[in-house]
């Protein structure tokens, strides 16, 4: 996955200060312990003591077999000494190694595979999260909650056509959408959501990217006219040029694009965003599409093949009822 240097340093910055922070609470329990127990300090000094005389043996030369074997015991039996100190005290055996965040690469982000070094999946979902909140800096994620939603917006009234009310139906959806945030997983389903300009489409998406960022997931939200935008710039940029947002796009947790159909439409657009979708499905990754198409214009839009990625493989929600910011504006 490819990054900008930018977000790659402030990724490692924040497994450096993950580790140095397990590094100096161990130190606290330590200090701790010493304070409570002088042995345990004395403990402590020996079993290091054994490293350095381990080294020196092998330097020395001689019968260094032997004097490494009497070197191993004297540790193993000052460590045992150690535990039983500790667990005498109310501390677990382990109490003076640091507790760090990934235990799979000590929040180094890096670990050995088959006698190579790889990127630990800690700093990668480091880096995907802070390109999630560069990408999501000026979308505007903390005006849409649940609790604002507002039902008393939409016709109480029943319509012979749903067999409900816009009221009911909505409120079906409102709660499907909060069950969805609060039960997020990144393999959820996907959502389409369709209806007239003004529904609360966008609401209802900003308000689960919000839950779903709370809960600690990486979440890209976008326009597809600015990601359109985005995309274009970057493919046809003669500058320095990156697969760094089409991997955002494919490898974040939930990708939420708003207004679809509403970008400058060209090859290059419908391919991209095809590309996109379609690499999320491969994957199993939830997208939410909300769009002021109904599937037959989108499909004159787009394409079947577009169309039927997208559909097929979504929840369709379908908004119902008058525009409710002029209603909001008449109140």
């Amino acid at each position: 996955m490819g990054f900008n240097s930018s977000i790659q340093k402030r990724a490692s910055d924040v497994l450096f200060e993950r580790r140095i922070a397990a590094e100096k609470r161990a130190e606290r329990i330590k200090e701790e312990v010493f304070q409570k127990c002088p042995r345990a300090r004395e403990l402590d000094r020996q079993i290091a003591g054994t490293g350095v005389q381990a080294a020196r043996a092998v330097l020395k030369g001689g019968d260094v077999t032997s004097e490494m074997k009497k070197l191993r015991d004297t540790n193993l039996r000052l460590q045992e000494e150690l535990k039983h100190l500790l667990a005498d005290n109310g501390y677990p055996s382990d109490a003076f190694e640091p507790k760090y965040n990934c235990a799979l690469c000590g929040d180094t982000g890096y670990i050995e595979d088959d006698n190579r070094t790889v990127v630990c999946k800690c700093l990668k979902q480091a880096l995907v999260q802070i390109a999630c909140d560069e990408l999501n800096r000026t979308a505007p994620l903390a005006l849409s909650t649940f609790d604002s939603f507002r039902l008393d917006y939409y016709d109480n009234r029943i319509d012979p056509s749903l067999g409900m009310s816009p009221y009911q139906l909505m409120d079906r959806i409102l709660k499907f959408c909060r069950s969805y945030a609060e039960t997020f997983t990144p393999n959820a389903e996907s959502i389409l959501m369709r209806g007239a300009t003004g529904l609360g489409k966008t609401h209802l998406s900003l308000a689960i990217a919000n839950e779903v960022i709370r809960r600690g997931y990486g979440v890209v939200y976008v326009s597809a006219p600015s990601v359109v935008q985005k995309l274009e710039k970057q493919y046809f940029s003669r500058g320095e040029s990156d697969d760094s947002l089409m991997d955002l796009l494919t490898d974040c947790d939930l990708l939420i694009i708003d207004d679809l159909g509403t970008e400058f439409r060209t090859q290059f657009s419908v391919s991209q965003l095809y590309n996109v979708f379609n690499a999320r499905m491969l994957q199993h990754k939830p997208v939410i599409i909300n769009t002021n198409l109904d599937l037959v214009e989108m499909e004159k839009v787009y394409s079947h093949r577009f169309v039927s990625r997208i559909s097929g493989s979504s929840t369709k929600l379908d908004f119902v009822g008058k525009d409710i910011r002029v209603r909001k504006n008449s109140l």
